[in-house]
């Protein structure tokens, strides 16, 4: 895979793919052209900024990873969801007026019939979104519904006392999220909820109580030193765990981190025992890093690497 550098002014298929990219994430409304205009750049400082990136308006490897896994996750999330209109009914269209309803799009009965009024309210979210206002629930919607919404909303969790199973918590179904979504946070499967919640379906509502599996209270920890280029992002990246767990182990307010900062680590997340791998056909830098939960510049850092050409059969070390 070769370094990506792109800015204003680029063209050809890579800003293609950062358009469309941009697009689906909500960050970009117009044509595809790949060229690297004004409108690109606006949508790429968008993302940078949601993200805790520098908004330089300049995408690295960093960025377009992370590009490609939120909508990678995005469409994974989506593949069992169908296309809404007019006409349509179900736990689908349920799920859709809940969301719309709670972003205040949707004023209408939760009814389970995707009639003019919900037509109206999708074409009102299209339009503050920015996307085209066809009042049609395709991908490109549900996704800016479950991943802008969803996966980037802060979830707010209540524990109870009267939580019947000390091996599970009891968390509060908010607006946007998913079962997806919330396994994610809480580092567990959508089978492992589902089955602890005898769930039939994916669909699930705001204001839903769902038990969560859980480990001890008490968190083991270790320390890790803030170097050069760290992010809480990357952090959380390297050692398989959260940005709002690593804030939360360390009292952050903030995502600002200084160099030689120390930072509690969860230990259990730590513990990998694999330290190098093996190179294989096929192998990119990029699938190695999101196979081993690290990211290509740290591969390149700990191996001394100057470009992105790997060879059959080379040794990576992996921390």
């Amino acid at each position: 895979m070769e370094d990506i550098n792109l800015k204003f002014g680029d063209t050809g298929d890579n800003v293609k793919i950062l358009q469309e990219k941009l697009k689906i994430l909500g960050f970009y409304n117009a044509l595809i052209t790949g060229i690297f205009g004004s409108s690109t750049e606006e949508g790429v400082k968008a993302f940078q900024k949601l993200f805790n990136f520098k908004e330089t308006g300049v995408v690295n490897n960093e960025m377009w990873n992370l590009l490609f896994e939120l909508t990678e996750t995005a469409f994974d999330n989506l593949n069992t969801k169908p296309t809404l209109q007019i006409g349509a009914s179900g736990n689908d269209v349920k799920e859709l007026q809940t969301i719309l309803k709670n972003l205040l799009y949707y004023t209408g009965n939760i009814d389970s019939k995707f009639g003019k009024e919900t037509e109206v309210a999708v074409k009102r979210f299209q339009f503050h979104n920015k996307i085209t206002a066809s009042g049609i629930v395709n991908n490109q919607t549900w996704t800016l519904l479950d991943t802008l919404y969803g996966k980037l909303n802060k979830c707010a969790i209540e524990d109870e006392s009267d939580s019947e199973d000390n091996n599970t918590n009891v968390y509060n179904v908010v607006k946007g999220d998913t079962l997806y979504s919330i396994a994610r946070k809480f580092n567990t499967s959508v089978d492992e909820i589902k089955k602890l919640n005898n769930l039939s379906s994916n669909t699930i509502s705001v204001g839903q109580k769902l038990l969560i599996p859980t480990s001890e209270t008490v968190t083991p920890t270790t320390t890790y030193t803030v170097v050069s280029g760290d992010t809480l992002y990357s952090i959380a990246r390297k050692f398989n765990t959260t940005v709002d767990e690593l804030k939360r182990l360390n009292n952050l307010s903030s995502n600002t981190l200084s160099i030689g900062q120390k930072l509690l680590i969860p230990a259990s997340e730590t513990i990998n025992p694999t330290t190098t791998y093996t190179v294989v056909s096929g192998d990119t830098l990029y699938s190695i890093a999101r196979r081993f939960n690290t990211t290509v510049d740290e591969l390149k850092r700990l191996n001394n690497l100057s470009s992105n050409t790997l060879s059959i059969g080379q040794v990576l070390k992996l921390q």
